[in-house]
């Protein structure tokens, strides 16, 4: 009975609360006066009756509050909370607009590198029972996470007791007829299961049958659902149509879903079975794909490693010339994917996360100093009846409005910033990241807001609920009585400002260490002038062009054609171009040598002759290539200055001869001559040995053109594209860009310089905070010494002891705040060694400017109330008192 007559109370409360306070102030002037009557009856006058009930009963306000607090939180009172809250954050607009800003920023900043993370790092896989799914490859001591022989890959999946499926995939190029010429299209030649083995369902049509990948099968496709909408018009009919695909038709088959994704193939249109009939798929000894596999249940992810680790054993020992040194690699898919940017992501989320948190300390400073001008009111209000809880009720719904404020803003700050940073990743890196698109805030990234702002609720409504414990409220009716709480204020915030100093200080080392090695990456040796270099990917149709002597004549029709073009110094071509990647290896073997089967692998690239003088590299000894060193006579090479040390230590290699593992006659050659190294991998890679072929010794239908200009070289771009065209119209081309943009855009090079501005302009904005926050401490001290001031001045204390008074409070906290910041930096640059390029953790030279910038800010900030102090008038800061 008694919880239905709360609940009926509380619902009259919300729908009725004119007749509940009416009924409210019957029943207490009932029982006052029923008290009256019973002290008539033991004998007191009725005026005496009449102020002995008043005692009895005590505050009539007091009385109503309390017995609306027992009886619910009612709706009226919170709604007056409410109001009263904003009408106190607009009587203060200053306040409010600099509390909340600053806490939108911390908010802001944190929930979009969060949404990052959820989509990176926390949001499975979209495919069903994503962590059954792993990365299978294979791996050498060059190479820890190499790719597989398709020979290899069929023992494999047909040895292992692990696996419920096991497919192979390759990213690859199709040239696809347009009317501006071909055009090179995005595909992946794929194992027949592959589609199965990730328990995808094509939207329209089939999947590829099993068998469908053998030599002699029919040559079919699947397209990506964006393919179909944008080179096919959606149609409802194109399965069993066909489509040409460098010259092979093959027959549509299926539409993969809209929502399709496969980070590591990029934004792939064009899927098609594997065709082993010839080439680098018959042969063990070459390693085109990677592998991916799904677990049989209860099978763990070191178990199959295990097992995979006894087949390579087992291989190696079956085929020693080809699987020589060559173990297994068995990693989770999702592992597989994120990469290298799983702890910049971290990193990233840990710098947002100290943002907050001093964005939050800076906002209970000022929640303290206004509670310091609040503590009359709060008094009075004490003192005419409200009660403790209802005052912490207040305090709670002030919290909130300018918590859900500053959360608002916050959150259409974030959605700002994430929009931003996705539009500054390039292209060709958000190819592979898939599952960036549709970012946003989604329930994971509102529920992480949510947990935010629900913790600065409570952080924000207890500070000033602080006070009505650490003081008595009554001496606050009493002028004079500031000494205590300004005492207590000034440690507490004292102890704020120097956590926001240290968290800032951090964040400045993370940025200046970042900075720094970012610096030299960038100016790192790549061993060629990479300023005034165009540059051009093109593919040749192999059914054109099958046989070398037509590649080595459109090759020299390339560079006759493009050297003819206004602006353009030298032309050359390439099968990889340097900055790109440490790959396409090949094993040698050194004529004269003992050898014991063992892999000496090097980076392999096919080039022109007149690639290093186009490059402007250094030949460091013997020659270069000629022209007219084509198949017709004697096989020649180049080495680079790493493998020259590696393998030819103390003795001229030139004159030397090389070959492949069996000294095959077709691969053997002479080296002609050392270069200086040129980087081929990523600019944070170390450098490999190297050999280059002349191209028109050793062709291929892939290459890439790079031209060196005597103008800028963006205004190249489209007569190279033209002047391909132009040769051949079914000639594709793709991956125009200037030498320098593909270094400054690389993978290597754009994350570098993400963390490091991110970062920066985290510590940027905590160092902002933390400075404001030394100056709210020191100008709010002088403000509760004002009347100590003045009667040190009065009494013959010098402008220059106030200065000092002031600076040297000021200057203890900025020391101890950085003293615990470098303790901190240390911590976080042992953490973050790893992402570091060319520069140690803890690096003397950036904790020494970091220190100096810090000091300088924290005295530009004490100096300014130091000033005003000892410009305080004796007479008027005494008669003031």
């Amino acid at each position: 009975m008694d919880t239905v007559r709360l609940l009926l109370s509380k619902l009259q409360m919300l729908f009725c609360r004119e007749t509940f306070h009416s009924e409210l102030d019957e029943e207490m002037a009932f029982h006052h006066e029923q008290t009256e009557k019973r002290l008539q009856s033991e004998g007191l006058s009725p005026e005496a009756a009449h102020y002995a009930a008043k005692r009895q009963f005590g505050n009539a306000a007091r009385l109503k509050e309390e017995s609306l607090d027992k009886v619910a939180f009612s709706f009226e009172t919170a709604l007056q909370d409410f109001r009263y809250a904003v009408r106190q954050l607009r009587n203060k607009p200053g306040f409010a607009a600099t509390a909340i800003l600053i806490l939108a920023l911390g908010i802001g900043a944190s929930v979009a590198i969060f949404a990052f993370v959820d989509a990176a790092l926390i949001k499975p896989l979209p495919y069903p029972s994503p962590n059954r799914l792993v990365d299978v490859t294979e791996s050498v001591a060059m190479i820890p996470h190499a790719c597989l022989s398709y020979l290899d890959y069929l023992d494999w999946k047909r040895l292992n007791t692990v696996f419920s499926s096991m497919d192979v995939y390759n990213g690859q190029g199709f040239m696809l007829s347009a009317p501006k010429g071909a055009e090179l299209v995005k595909g992946v030649r794929v194992s027949a299961g592959f589609f199965r083995t990730l328990s995808i369902t094509p939207a329209l049509g089939r999947d590829f049958y099993s068998g469908e990948d053998v030599a002699g099968a029919a040559n079919t496709v699947i397209l990506s659902y964006g393919a179909w909408q944008k080179r096919f018009g959606g149609r409802n009919g194109i399965v069993g149509q066909s489509v040409t695909l460098s010259g092979i038709p093959n027959t549509i088959i299926g539409i993969l879903p809209e929502k399709f994704q496969f980070a590591p193939t990029g934004q792939a249109e064009f899927w098609v079975t594997i065709h082993p009939v010839m080439g680098c798929d018959l042969k063990r000894g070459c390693h085109p794909f990677f592998g991916v596999a799904r677990l049989k249940d209860g099978v763990s992810i070191q178990a199959a490693a295990a097992n995979m680790h006894v087949i390579a054993a087992e291989l190696e020992k079956q085929y020693p010339d080809s699987n020589r040194g060559q173990g297994s690699s068995v990693l989770p898919l999702s592992e597989t994917i994120i990469g290298d940017i799983r702890p910049i992501l971290l990193l990233l989320l840990g710098g947002a996360g100290l943002l907050l948190l001093i964005a939050s300390l800076n906002v209970s400073s000022l929640l303290l100093v206004r509670s310091e001008s609040r503590k009359r009111e709060i008094a009075v209000r004490s003192a005419l009846g409200a009660s403790p809880g209802r005052l912490i009720r207040q305090f709670v719904t002030e919290g909130v409005v300018l918590v859900v404020a500053g959360s608002v803003l916050g959150l259409l700050c974030a959605e700002w910033a994430m929009q931003l940073l996705t539009r500054l990743i390039p292209t060709d890196m958000l190819g592979g990241m898939p599952y960036l698109q549709g970012l946003g805030l989604n329930w994971h990234v509102l529920v992480f807001a949510g947990v935010v702002s629900l913790s600065a609720v409570v952080l924000f409504s207890m500070t000033p609920t602080t006070r009505l414990r650490t003081r008595d409220l009554r001496e606050s009716l009493a002028e004079g009585s500031r000494g205590f709480s300004g005492t207590m204020w000034r440690r507490f915030g004292s102890n704020l400002v120097v956590v926001e100093l240290a968290i800032a200080m951090m964040l400045l080392v993370a940025a200046g260490l970042l900075g720094k090695s970012l610096y030299r990456l960038l100016h790192t040796e790549i061993g060629f002038q990479p300023d005034h270099l165009a540059t051009l990917d093109v593919a040749v149709p192999e059914v054109s062009y099958a046989k070398d002597e037509q590649l080595v004549a459109l090759e020299r029709q390339v560079v006759s054609r493009v050297s003819a073009l206004p602006g353009v110094k030298s032309v050359a071509l390439a099968t990889q171009l340097p900055v790109s990647y440490n790959g396409n290896t090949t094993w040698i073997r050194f004529v004269g040598r003992p050898y014991h089967g063992e892999h000496n692998e090097v980076n392999q690239r096919n080039v022109s002759s007149s690639y290093f003088t186009t490059l402007q590299a250094t030949l460091l000894r013997g020659r270069y290539f000629d022209d007219a060193e084509d198949a017709s006579k004697p096989g020649v090479v180049l080495i680079n200055e790493t493998l020259a040390q590696k393998y030819f230590s103390g003795e001229d290699p030139i004159g030397k001869k090389i070959g492949d593992t069996e000294l095959s006659p077709k691969s053997m050659v002479e080296i002609i001559g050392v270069v200086k190294d040129l980087r081929e991998g990523p600019l944070d890679s170390e450098i490999w040995p190297a050999v280059y072929y002349p191209y028109n010794q050793s062709t291929d239908s892939y290459f890439s053109l790079v031209v060196r200009t005597s103008q800028v070289e963006e205004s190249v771009l489209p007569a190279l594209i033209a002047s391909i065209h132009q040769i051949d119209p079914n000639l594709g081309t793709t991956g125009e860009a200037t030498m320098m943009e593909k270094i400054n855009d690389s993978q290597s090079a754009y994350l570098h310089r993400s963390s490091a501005w991110l970062v920066g302009g985290f510590a940027a904005l905590a160092l902002l905070l933390g400075v404001v926050g030394l100056y709210g401490v020191i100008a709010h001290s002088v403000g509760q010494r004002t009347r100590e001031i003045g009667v040190r001045m009065a009494l013959g204390a010098e402008r220059s002891t106030i200065y000092q008074l002031i600076l040297k409070e000021a200057g203890w906290l900025a020391m101890v705040g950085i003293a615990l910041g470098l303790v901190c930096s240390a911590a976080a640059g042992t953490l973050m060694r790893k992402l570091l390029f060319g520069t140690q953790a803890w690096d003397a030279s950036t904790l020494l400017a970091v220190t100096a910038i810090l000091a300088a800010s924290a005295l530009l900030a004490s100096y300014i109330p130091a000033r005003r102090a000892a410009s305080v008038n004796p007479v008027e800061a005494l008669r003031s008192e």
